[in-house]
Order: C-alpha cells, then sequence, then structure tokens
C-alpha cells in the first residue's frame, strides 16, 4: 500500500471502531466490521454509500459505478449482480484473512485472551468457493472482482460445546489491521496470474493444489472455474482425474 492508501485505511478503521471504543475493549464493537471499514475505505463518501439502485440497496453508488463488499454467501448476489450488471461496472470485493491473530472472550466475565497469531496464511484461492456460486456471472464484462487480503484480528466466543468452550464456538466479530495486498480480477486473463508459471502440463487438480499449496478439495473448485473460463483447458484423463493445460490463445 502507498503512504496515502495506508492514511485511507487507517481513517476508515478509526471511523468504524473509533478510539474511545477501542479503549472500552472489544464488547462496545459493532458486528460486521470488516464489511464496515470496507466500505469507508473504498468510499469515504457517506452519500454514496448504502444508495438504492434498481430495486436493490448497493454498498456503494457513485452515479456511474457500483461496489459491493461480500464477505461470504455470495450467492445472496446473483439478484443484484442480475440488475446491476447490465447498467453499470460492478466491482465485487471479497475480504481474505491473511495474517490472524485470534482472541478468545469469556462470555461471563467478559476476560479477554492473549493473542495466539494463526498458523495459516491466507491466499486468494480461498475465494474460488465463492466465487463458484456466482460462475454464470464471472465472464461478464462489467464484472469485476477485487481480493482483498487483510491481517486482522478475530474475535471469538468461549461458547461452544467442547470442555474448553471452543470448538464449535462463536465469532463475535474480526477487525481488520492492514491491508496486504489486492488482487484484481477483471477479466477472465487475470486469472493467469493464479496458476504457477513452474506448474508441469499437463496436471490434474490435485497437481495444482500441492503446488500452490491448498487443499485437494479446493484445487478441484479452482480448476472448474479456470476451465470454465477458459483460462485452461481439458486435454484428458489420469485415471478419473481429468487433465488440464494452460490454453495458449
Amino acid at each position: 500500500m502507498t503512504a496515502p492508501e495506508r492514511e485511507r485505511f487507517e481513517a476508515a478503521r478509526q471511523k468504524i471502531i473509533g478510539k474511545t471504543r477501542e479503549r472500552q475493549g472489544i464488547g462496545t464493537l459493532a458486528e460486521k466490521t470488516v464489511h464496515a471499514v470496507l466500505k469507508n475505505y473504498y468510499e469515504p463518501r457517506e452519500d454514496c454509500q448504502e444508495i438504492p439502485v434498481e430495486g436493490c440497496v448497493a454498498d456503494i453508488f457513485t452515479g456511474s459505478e457500483i461496489m459491493e463488499i461480500q464477505t461470504r454467501s455470495f450467492d445472496k448476489l446473483r439478484g443484484k449482480l442480475e440488475r446491476f450488471l447490465p447498467l453499470y461496472p460492478v466491482t465485487v470485493v471479497y475480504p481474505i484473512p491473511h495474517v490472524k491473530t485470534l482472541y478468545w472472550i469469556d462470555r461471563e466475565s467478559g476476560e479477554l485472551s492473549k493473542g495466539r497469531k494463526s498458523p495459516l496464511t491466507g491466499s486468494p484461492y480461498l475465494a474460488f468457493p465463492e466465487l463458484y456460486k456466482i460462475k454464470m456471472f464471472l465472464k461478464e464484462p462489467n464484472l469485476r472482482i477485487r481480493l482483498t487480503l487483510l491481517d486482522m484480528e478475530e474475535y471469538k466466543l468461549l461458547d461452544g460445546w467442547s470442555r474448553d468452550k471452543k470448538k464449535g464456538s462463536s465469532r463475535f466479530d474480526r477487525i481488520p489491521v492492514s491491508i496486504e495486498r489486492e488482487v484484481e480480477l477483471t477479466c477472465p486473463q487475470d486469472y493467469l496470474q493464479l496458476i504457477p508459471y513452474e506448474l508441469e502440463e499437463p496436471f490434474t487438480a490435485a497437481r495444482f493444489a500441492k503446488a500452490v499449496h491448498i487443499r485437494r478439495e479446493l484445487g478441484g473448485v479452482v480448476c472448474n472455474i479456470l476451465n470454465y473460463l477458459e483460462v485452461i483447458e481439458r486435454v484428458g484423463k489420469e485415471g478419473r482425474a481429468y487433465l488440464y493445460r494452460v490454453r495458449e490463445e
């Protein structure tokens, strides 16, 4: 991020979280903080936020383009995309935890645990199960996908069913700390950046998954979408698994 972008992001953070709330503690924070901070980061003007458009409410509408910030459940976007895309360029922002620090809240005492950094690092591939839900729109020239990788703090309640109350627990909130990077997908060719250059062809979804360090099932979803976008093509089978290569054209 550039210095002006960092300043704008911190301004959005303080507007939503607020120094007073930080002093008073996590219990005063509102839900969906990631959504609210990103909305104010990408468009600080409140008169461009939550605007009725074509019978729906757009997160951001500048008069010439629309931005939707969706933290999950992309299937709920289908109705909006059907109405918005014929009329305006639409950017769908999907926040992905990059480096996450986890805190536990005791529901009875309100006591907050020390932060523990997750050993897992987020990647753009985590967006693909959600992108699959709007797969039918991904070739639309007016649709842009922005994957925003955030370092964040996650707060969870100790209300689970296990002895330590962690398994099956509820997520209270996620607080964005900084933007690590953004990945822009504005056309099918942009998805090429997600295919490792050193990946030997032809490859299966399992070999793709191994190359990019994701689960095999997730690799199958990624290859399914890349094939639909005609970024890769099926060239045969290896047992029951499809073989793929990058389309030359």
